[in-house]
């Protein structure tokens, strides 16, 4: 599995989401991706589901060392006290000392940017995340994190698929070194039945998921955390990486509608 490295760690191009995905469901979907040989595990509190994945996580032959786990810090609770809170308990509940990556999930109205990431740079010098990122900002706080706090952001995940355009926003972070992580990346499963997808994928003997998902990890400085509890989706997510777009495919897949953003919450920040 290639890596992206950034601000000290190594994370893995291709992960496991696990949203919706509770209790025994989820605890069996990360056994088996930790089994067909993922190593990079994304969760989040909002999930409800760290307890799961700390017991599949326990449960499995991995060394700690060789696995990435990234979890996130809810939008209602950003005030420091508060990410504290939220930050331990999620430890506990991995049963982990240490994450390899924290989050903010969700932008909010009325946050304190500089505190907030005061108390996230505390969490990454006490070596209890190794680093910290943000999910679902715009160009506009992305801009106020990097340039002006000034903040070693290791990512930022968004809503990315083939049939959503984010070349505004990856444009900026490339330019920044921030890696891009793709969730939705087969846009909600919608992916799987458009008609493009499938024709390049019967090409390559490959099915419009595969087609899609390789779509996004052939770009520099992007990474993907498709959901898949069944054992068979996890490895034909995997598989996608042996998929080779040639240019006719690429062009195909330019000339999709990319406007249909699936992920937008009345708490979202405007978008770019």
């Amino acid at each position: 599995m290639e890596n992206i490295k950034t601000q000290g760690i190594n994370l893995p191009r291709l992960g496991l989401g696990t949203y919706r995905m509770q209790g025994d469901v989820c605890r069996a979907a990360v056994e088996s991706a930790l089994h067909l040989g993922y190593r990079h595990i994304d969760t989040a509190e909002m999930y409800a589901n760290e307890e799961a994945i700390g017991a599949a996580i326990a449960a499995s032959l991995v060394a700690r060392k060789d696995l990435h786990v990234t979890t996130k810090v809810w939008n209602e609770n950003l005030a420091p006290d508060a990410m504290r809170r939220a930050f331990d308990t999620s430890l506990k509940k991995l049963r982990l000392d240490q994450v390899d990556l924290y989050l903010v999930h969700w932008p909010a109205p009325n946050m304190n940017l500089p505190s907030m990431f005061e108390t996230l740079m505390k969490l990454k010098d006490e070596g209890r995340t190794r680093a910290i990122g943000v999910a679902n900002f715009n160009i506009a706080l992305l801009k106020t994190v990097v340039e002006q706090i000034k903040a070693p952001i290791a990512c930022n995940q968004i809503e990315y698929h083939v049939m959503l355009d984010q070349t505004p926003v990856r444009k900026y972070m490339a330019a920044k070194s921030i890696p891009l992580v793709a969730y939705c990346p087969l846009a909600q499963g919608r992916a799987a039945s458009d008609e493009t997808l499938g024709a390049i994928g019967r090409k390559h003997g490959a099915s419009a998921a595969q087609v899609a998902l390789k779509w996004l990890l052939d770009q520099d400085g992007v990474a993907a955390i498709p959901k898949a509890s069944r054992r068979e989706s996890q490895k034909a997510n995997l598989d996608a990486l042996n998929v080779g777009l040639d240019d006719e495919d690429l062009q195909a897949i330019a000339g999709l509608p990319k406007n249909k953003r699936f992920v937008n919450p009345g708490f979202a920040p405007a978008w770019d």
